[in-house]
């Protein structure tokens, strides 16, 4: 029997999850789909250069979990950049989580981090990050 596939954690959304090649109709491209997981992979190995435990701890998966997922993205990267095609990103089995708190400067209430929020939902004023 398969085991049930846990929630990966991620704490950034794509602002932007769609890229095609320049100068081709999106109806004339074929489409690879790449889950928010593997985007976060992305995001933890190669941009912010984590080594693959401490990305796997974030995720809250194993790092020989962590691995498989890298190497997906890896090579739906490649297929998109090699053959032409256009790169969706979205879905999989992820719990948004941010450990950054916002504080309102009026009413020095905290919020979790989730999306882009600029001002407090109780006193309407703007809010800063806190580090």
């Amino acid at each position: 029997m398969v085991r049930p596939k846990c929630c990966r954690k991620i704490s950034v959304l794509p602002n932007v999850n769609y890229f095609k090649p320049k100068g081709i109709p999106l109806h004339a491209l074929e489409e690879v789909v790449m889950t928010l997981d593997e985007f976060e992979a992305i995001r933890l190995a190669d941009f912010e250069g984590l080594y693959q435990e401490d990305s796997a701890n974030k995720m809250n998966v194993s790092r020989q979990t962590f691995a498989r997922i890298l190497d997906s993205a890896h090579k739906k990267i490649a297929e998109v950049l090699i053959k032409g095609k256009s790169l969706k990103i979205e879905g999989g089995d992820v719990e948004i989580f941010n450990n950054k708190n916002l504080i309102c400067e009026k009413c020095k209430c905290t919020l979790k981090k989730l999306n882009n929020i600029s001002s407090c939902p109780d006193c309407d004023k703007k809010i800063k990050e806190n580090l």
